[in-house]
């Protein structure tokens, strides 16, 4: 697992079994940490993949409808509101 230290009940961190690590000890934790953390990405399949940008797409052209139907309503009860040629 990973070699952090758990807090304490009044949530600072528990110093009582583990030495305070210097600052380089410190960087090598975090390089372990990620390390750790990326070997458990998993990679979509190209079915996912696919699946997954046609969604973002689709939500991405909602949002634009959405954005350049409120821009031209705002626009226009501008124009009403104070007049313009």
């Amino acid at each position: 697992m990973t070699e952090t230290a758990a807090g304490s009940p009044q949530g600072g961190p528990s110093e009582k079994n583990t030495p305070k690590r210097g600052f380089f000890g410190r960087i090598i934790l975090f390089v372990r940490q990620v390390v750790s953390e990326l070997k458990k990405v998993v990679v979509p399949t190209r079915r996912e993949l696919v699946r997954y940008t046609i969604t973002v797409m689709v939500f991405v052209i909602i949002m634009m409808l959405i954005v350049t139907a409120l821009d031209f309503l705002f626009g226009t009860a501008a124009v009403w509101v104070f007049g313009g040629a």
